[in-house]
């Protein structure tokens, strides 16, 4: 006897030829695998569980490629902030100070959007400096587990201070300023290394659902020797990689100004790239790090919402596609982004890449975006196993209910779904093969209880966030001066265009 059978679905599957197609289908289930995807109706053994499908639409369940839970408790307090004067709000001089609770419930922010909006997979970066708390860690891990996302989490991992990674710092920082960023008491390097090699050991993704990736923050963040170690320690464990590469133009100009070349190049110059290797962002690219990506059978992670409201720019997502690059997509941090929510992700994927002034026959499809959300997801994280609806596949489905406005009249639902939807038709959610969500109700927490505790922990907090974000205030000037110097400098040729030209 099976567990369960979704019956009588209106699926996203793929045909023989490889095309994705909607198919009246019942989908078994088996623990936490799909068993068979057969022709509604078809003869099959019994089921302890059967959901009557006939009215609902099952796609795989999205795979979140990048975000930062780190960020939860910061969600709504920035914009109009380019990332480099951004980030050490988020980064602050004056770290913090958190309980594994409080680590615990800001996890769940993120956890509880991802759900909501048919996400079955998120990719964690939680940033554990300067000081590496190992209960801070299990926390989030706990917080997965209890909410029943598959998750991979990753601790940023870098050993260069975090100031040295933009250009001319000596020059516009005083010496005094210098010494106080360079005498911050961390973690040494090589101990967050060895406890990562211990996750990958107790978390590795072949056995756990909560399990760990590695995530060495950026090229510039970290000595060649040090990306050189996390390379082999994923080697040695079979762990994806998710790396920060050419965000922004100034990240260009500081590639050149490092290494005087592109960051690509010196990543592929030490034998970093690799399949399940995730570039995030990659807005800055020229046709020759493409080529470089796709020979390496990487991944470029796409954060439309995120670049949008950093004005980091617009990807290549057509040039990458065309020369045979993995695109993966993913919402990044409540701190840059206030949203967890794949389906605005999805649909500004298939939205903004019309901007650019190619043919019409070159825009980027619903059926593209939605591959992106969840094949190639999947394909970025090393795994077959998850991001279609196929035998042999994991069970993480999402259930949405056709009767809703969203899908009303109903003509073509993944486009529907892409333009459309908001979560609000989002009925079951599984992963595993496991409900965490039943009748729009999330099941293995309970909800509106942990929203409350979560209020109440922000409330407290909020004190010495605030306090934190005014200690950047007195170095703020000196990161506006390096970044106006940066983007007057001139960056190579072939740059993909990544920003509409101002006025002349």
């Amino acid at each position: 006897m099976i567990d369960l059978r979704v019956a009588n679905a209106r699926a996203a599957v793929r045909d023989t030829l490889g095309e994705l197609q909607l198919r009246r289908v019942d989908i078994d289930i088996a623990g936490d695998r799909i068993v068979a995807v057969t022709p509604a109706g078809t003869p099959a053994e019994p089921a302890r569980e059967v959901i009557d499908a006939a009215e609902l639409l099952a796609v795989p369940g999205f795979v979140n490629g990048h975000h930062h839970s780190h960020e939860n408790f910061q969600k709504g307090r920035f914009e109009g902030l380019p990332l480099e004067l951004w980030m050490n709000l988020v980064r602050p001089m004056k770290p913090i100070p958190l309980t594994g609770e409080q680590v615990y419930l800001r996890t769940m922010i993120g956890a509880i959007e991802a759900l909501r909006s048919g996400t079955t997979t998120i990719v964690d970066d939680m940033n554990v400096s300067p000081v590496l708390d190992r209960a801070h860690v299990e926390a989030a891990l706990q917080a997965y587990e209890d909410i029943g996302i598959r998750a991979y989490l990753g601790m940023t991992l870098f050993d260069k201070p975090f100031f040295q990674s933009v250009p001319f710092v000596q020059e516009h920082f005083a010496p005094e300023t210098l010494a106080e960023l360079a005498s911050v008491a961390a973690t040494p390097p090589g101990e967050v290394l060895a406890y990562a090699g211990e996750l990958a050991t107790v978390r590795n993704p072949r056995d756990a659902r909560a399990a760990f990736i590695a995530a060495p923050s950026a090229p510039q963040r970290c000595t060649d020797d040090f990306l050189r170690a996390v390379r082999a320690l994923a080697d040695r464990h079979e762990l994806p990689v998710i790396i920060h590469v050419h965000e922004t133009r100034m990240q260009v100009v500081t590639a050149q100004e490092f290494y005087g070349t592109s960051m690509i190049a010196h990543l592929a110059k030490l034998d970093f790239l690799k399949p399940a290797t995730s570039i995030i962002h990659g807005v800055w690219l020229t046709g020759a790090d493409l080529d470089i990506i796709a020979a390496a059978g990487a991944s470029i992670q796409h954060n439309p919402n995120s670049n949008l409201k950093l004005g980091s720019g617009l990807m290549p997502l057509r040039e990458a596609l065309r020369r045979g690059v993995n695109v993966s997509l993913g919402t990044d941090g409540c701190g840059s982004i206030e949203s967890v929510d794949m389906l605005r992700v999805l649909a500004n994927t298939a939205l903004i890449h019309n901007l650019r002034d190619d043919h019409h026959d070159e825009w980027i499809t619903s059926a593209e975006a939605f591959a992106a959300a969840t094949e190639g997801g999947a394909h970025a994280l090393g795994r077959d196993d998850l991001g279609r609806i196929a035998a042999g596949a994991k069970a993480d489905i999402a259930l949405y209910d056709t009767r809703s406005i969203a899908f009303t009249p109903l003509n073509r639902p993944l486009a529907q779904l892409t333009y459309s939807e908001t979560g609000r038709a989002l009925k079951h959610l599984l992963v595993d093969g496991r409900m965490v969500m039943r009748d729009g109700a999330l099941a293995c927490i309970d909800e509106a209880a942990m929203l409350r505790r979560i209020a109440e922990a922000a409330e407290r907090l909020a004190p010495a966030i605030a306090d934190a974000e005014a200690a950047v205030g007195r170095i703020r000037p000196a990161y506006e001066a390096i970044h106006a110097r940066c983007c007057a400098m001139p960056i190579p040729d072939g740059i993909w265009p990544a920003k509409l030209a101002g006025r002349s």
